[in-house]
């Protein structure tokens, strides 16, 4: 395919210099067909290889798909729960399709993920019997159904599988299986109201239970066993509030006023507390604590000591990225194509703007990379680098119409006819 290539133009060679004019005339012919031949050489020499799409894989409109290693799965009637819904597995980077395995269940679902040599789909079971959350379990290899139960699934540290079930009005139960075959290793039924996790990357760790009538619990994901035990509610009665875990900090969000408390998650010690704004959600934010409100203010806070860093009613969100703050501004907040700004953690100072697009990737590991629409069709590729604070154009793709994901140094985007097509992402 032909490329446009929008990034530095880099000097070369000093230009070569044009003929002196002819003292009479003649020729007039010859001398245009040698500065002609001259500006083709130079063209040809500037001009990059094409770079082709790697892959073609079919697909309709309504699939969902999900690269997972060196599988890319296409889930078929993913917005239709009245068709059989389909996994069809395809091996990168040829293409080459693998197998095809019907879901056993009607559920809507919104994840595959693997895990232990298999693929687990989560979601939630359509009709009038339906029992919630659900996740099926398939071969990675074959397609071949495993197992099945209720429950969506996170990863635990150690490799088995955490099953939560419950939520609304319900109390919630969880339960520990073995991924190869579904065993349970152990289970706490009508467990807590809601419950919390923190993951470390590589998965679960810690479970915490929180009651509206009871003590919190902290206990470890792997064995069930109880870490600590304590009554967080306030002093003179009430609910519990919001509760956040980011790393290793278990805080609670309490009202009127809003008051922020900060307990050490192992020992539900009691760290600080302050009072603030409203504040919706807690986030990580790396070296501070981002308290988040809908009302479009964010509060930057010390974690060791909750003290109050910047504030800011700029900011739809707020991400750690490389030593810095990746975010968005609010009006750009419900569209998928955002302003990005870069931070300086600690100051709230804006250190770079990397322009408008739509996230590719979005993570703490390999590139940034993110999209936009051409203005003559297909979409612009750029390498968001967070930490130079700059936006470097790598390619555009004439037919792409969105839907990309980046897979390790390759990226997957809807094609024009509905198909996904896998192109190289240059260095």
């Amino acid at each position: 395919m032909s490329i446009i290539d929008l990034g530095e133009l880099r000097h070369g060679q000093d230009p070569i210099p044009l003929p002196r004019p002819p003292r009479a005339n003649g020729r007039p012919l010859r001398l245009a067909l040698v500065l002609l031949l001259v500006l083709a050489t130079l063209a040809s020499a500037a001009a990059p290889p094409p770079r082709r799409a790697v892959v073609t894989l079919p697909g309709s409109a309504g699939a969902d798909v999900v690269v997972l290693g060196d599988l890319l799965v296409a889930i078929d009637g993913a917005n239709d729960v009245q068709k059989p819904q389909r996994l069809t597995a395809f091996r990168l980077p040829g293409g080459d399709p693998v197998w095809q395995a019907s879901l056993p269940t009607a559920a809507r679902y919104w994840a595959v993920a693997p895990l232990a040599g298999m693929l687990l789909a989560t979601g939630y079971e359509i009709g009038p019997e339906s029992q919630g959350a659900l996740t099926v379990a398939l071969d990675r290899a074959t397609g071949a159904y495993r197992w099945q139960q209720p429950g969506s699934a996170r990863r635990l540290a150690d490799g088995n599988l955490l099953l939560q079930t419950g939520g609304d009005d319900e109390p919630q139960s969880l339960r520990v299986v073995d991924p190869c075959c579904g065993t349970v290793r152990w289970q706490l039924p009508d467990a807590a109201d809601w419950i919390d996790v923190r993951d470390t990357g590589p998965g679960v760790d810690r479970v915490v239970l929180n009651r509206v009538d009871g003590p919190t619990e902290v206990r470890d994901a792997s064995t069930g066993a109880v870490l600590a035990r304590a009554d967080l509610r306030p002093a003179g009665g009430g609910t519990l509030g919001y509760v956040a875990v980011v790393n290793d900090l278990l805080l609670t969000v309490g009202e009127d006023p809003v008051r922020v408390t900060a307990y050490g998650l192992d020992g539900l010690d009691r760290r600080w507390s302050g009072t603030f704004g409203r504040v919706d959600f807690v986030e990580d934010c790396g070296p501070v604590l981002c308290l988040q409100s809908r009302t479009a203010e964010l509060r930057a806070v010390d974690r060791a000591t909750g003290e109050l860093r910047w504030r800011g009613d700029r900011w739809a969100w707020a991400s750690p990225l490389d030593g810095r703050l990746l975010t968005s501004t609010l009006d750009s907040s419900e569209t998928a194509l955002q302003q990005f700004v870069v931070l300086d953690p600690m100051t709230g100072r804006v250190l770079a703007e990397l322009g408008r697009w739509e996230l590719a990737q979005f993570g703490r590991d390999g590139p940034l990379i993110g999209v936009r629409r051409h203005p003559d069709g297909g979409l612009l590729v750029a390498e968001l680098d967070v930490r130079a604070g700059t936006a470097r154009m790598l390619d555009v793709l004439p037919d792409a119409t969105g839907e990309c994901q980046v897979i390790a140094d390759q990226l997957r985007c809807r094609h024009v006819d509905a198909s996904f097509k896998v192109w190289e992402l240059p260095d």
